[in-house]
């Protein structure tokens, strides 16, 4: 039984290449704001504490006119009044596929939208799924780290290493691979 032991704490997710900076467009840009509310996000400190980060890219984000959309978990919630979205932007409810079983796809397709960035609760739930979700439809998706958590590191860190390894994915954190899955954080990523 010790030899199992050894063999399984012997392995671990290999760590996340470093993010990268990316320089977006922001006319085919959607910024995803998801699961950050209070439902999902005010029980979780590792969620309160990105929530100026957050707050910083959405408002660097509509700035530059880039489309931000929220989302909510299956038990919906209200948006955490520092992330709120303005009277014009769509708030989707969905599952962990924020694509699957709602008009997310329709609403990015109406504007014209290539790329997705995402950012909220949970590396390794909703922004994962979403994510694999997201290339499925051939977008091209950016995860600001610093922006996405989970309740612990090792749920991050298997979160991260899966957007990477999805089908045709991007182990290697290529800038802007298309139809794959590049790691930012909020302070590399710019619009315009």
């Amino acid at each position: 039984m010790g030899s199992m032991t050894e063999a399984a704490a012997s392995r671990q997710v290999p760590p996340a290449p470093d993010p990268v900076p990316v320089r977006l467009d922001p006319a085919t840009t959607a910024l995803f704001v998801m699961d950050v509310t209070d439902v999902t996000c005010s029980p979780q400190p590792n969620c309160v504490e990105m929530l100026p980060r957050i707050a910083s890219l959405i408002t660097r984000a509509r700035a530059a006119g880039v489309l931000v959309a929220y989302t909510s978990g299956g038990a919906g919630g209200t948006p955490l009044a520092e992330v709120a979205p303005a009277p014009n932007e769509p708030v989707v409810q969905g599952r962990q596929n924020k694509f699957f079983g709602t008009n997310l796809d329709d609403i990015m397709r109406t504007h014209g939208i290539k790329t997705n960035v995402l950012a909220g609760w949970r590396a390794n739930g909703s922004v994962l799924f979403t994510s694999h979700g997201a290339t499925l439809l051939r977008y091209t998706v950016v995860v600001a780290v610093d922006c996405t958590a989970a309740a612990h590191d090792f749920e991050v860190a298997i979160g991260l290493y899966q957007v990477l390894n999805l089908l045709d994915g991007n182990p290697k954190n290529e800038p802007l691979k298309p139809g794959a899955v590049t790691l930012s954080k909020s302070d590399l990523i710019s619009f315009g």
